[in-house]
């Protein structure tokens, strides 16, 4: 018996190497065929005529230290990168938002992972919305959804406008976005070549360049096609969005990398401005600045997730860890904060909790009250206070603390 057992043991470790062999092969024979070209328009400061990039320095994907890449990718595809455990699910309690927020009321209420319903000045707005259970061009593979949606899609009030950051399957998620589009037709605001993607599966969107804005009025009137500026915001109907420059980058098969562009946003309301950082690392950190000098940032949303490659790393080129996520806080000057991007899908290598642990800890160090970047649950809503400006308390930073979290 045991002799049959370790043959069967033998031939499923060489059917798992020569898949582990096909998947490296696949890598770099399949993708040319895959490749698209999302987006074509002049030479600028983030585009070469091909791909968009980073102006502040590419984005680098590095191995822990005594490792190579390859040996990395081949430890993570069989399960042997002595990764922290993960819950195979997390109790939610779903919430049922109203209708819509007062005319100078603000709600907001965290989904999961990037996605956030905010309901302010009588709009419905979502965050880079997915419902599926898995973040993959090919469920059932890919990660995997462990907290359902703190929203049931059913209790989704009706939807006036989504903003989709870039075209990393747990950002845009097409199922999600076709069933949006088909049951309240929303307006759609993205950045350049996400909106050939979504065109391409009957979804209607607008994209637009670091930099530029488009108002409420263009996206219902226009159609989304023409950008209009408006000197005086309370002349501008309903809201006004900007698209902002952040440190990321896109792909939907391996050589479309960067085809599309990457963003944060400003979201410009009657009960004051909102921000989405999307998906970002920290860059020159310069960045933040361009949406704070829009105004007064009554929320903002802000990743602290997925940036543990291996044990003590405190961020990766393109996601923020908790540290910069309250020094993105701080450079927003920014009311009240939700972090985001955290519990949802297992995208890397830090416990469930630890984003939120850590957070707690960096906002004691630097005297932050805890209620304006608070970790919220799944599904749980927070009428969000009325600007007013950050003084910082007493500094208490326990650094041993901080290093104790894996």
């Amino acid at each position: 018996m045991r002799r049959i057992v370790g043959k069967i043991l033998k031939g499923a470790g060489v059917a798992l190497l020569f898949a582990v062999i096909a998947l490296c092969l696949a890598v770099t024979i399949v993708p040319p065929f895959l490749d698209r070209i999302y987006y074509e328009g002049p030479v600028s400061r983030h585009y070469d005529g091909a791909r968009f990039f980073n102006p502040d320095g590419e984005i680098t994907f590095s191995s822990p230290p005594g490792s190579n890449r390859h040996g990395f990718i081949a430890r993570w595809l069989l399960g042997q990168d002595d990764r922290p455990e993960w819950p195979d699910s997390v109790a939610v309690k779903p919430s049922r938002p109203p209708a819509f927020a007062a005319p100078r009321g603000m709600v907001a209420t965290w989904v999961g992972h990037a996605t956030v319903l905010v309901q302010a000045a009588g709009i419905n707005i979502l965050t880079d919305p997915i419902w599926s259970d898995h973040a993959s061009p090919l469920p059932p593979l890919g990660p995997k959804r462990v907290a359902q949606p703190g929203v049931r899609f059913d209790d989704l009030p009706k939807i006036d406008l989504i903003i989709i950051s870039h075209n990393h399957y747990d950002h845009m998620d097409i199922p999600t976005l076709k069933r949006l589009w088909e049951r309240d037709r929303p307006k759609i605001v993205t950045s350049l070549g996400n909106d050939r993607i979504l065109r391409d599966h009957g979804i209607p969107s607008t994209a637009l360049d670091w930099g530029q804005s488009i108002s409420g009025a263009a996206l219902s009137g226009l159609g989304g096609e023409t950008v209009i500026q408006c000197e005086n915001y309370e002349h501008c109907p309903d809201y006004r969005v900007h698209v902002l420059r952040n440190h990321h980058w896109s792909s939907r098969w391996g050589t479309d990398n960067r085809r599309a562009l990457w963003s944060s946003f400003v979201i410009e309301t009657r009960a004051g401005n909102i921000f989405f950082a999307g998906d970002t690392g920290a860059g020159d950190m310069a960045w933040p600045q361009e949406a704070a000098r829009l105004g007064p940032i009554r929320l903002a949303m802000i990743p602290i997730g997925a940036f543990r490659f291996w044990h003590g790393q405190m961020q990766s080129d393109s996601h923020i860890g908790p540290e910069q996520a309250v020094q993105l806080f701080e450079k927003l000057k920014a009311s009240t904060a939700i972090p985001i991007h955290w519990g949802t899908f297992r995208l890397s290598y830090e416990k469930w909790d630890t984003p939120p642990r850590m957070l707690e800890l960096y906002l004691r160090c630097e005297g932050i009250a805890r209620q304006r970047f608070a970790p919220l649950r799944i599904g749980q809503s927070i009428l969000v206070p009325g600007y007013s400006p950050m003084t910082p308390g007493k500094k208490r930073c326990d650094r041993r603390a901080i290093g104790a979290l894996e």
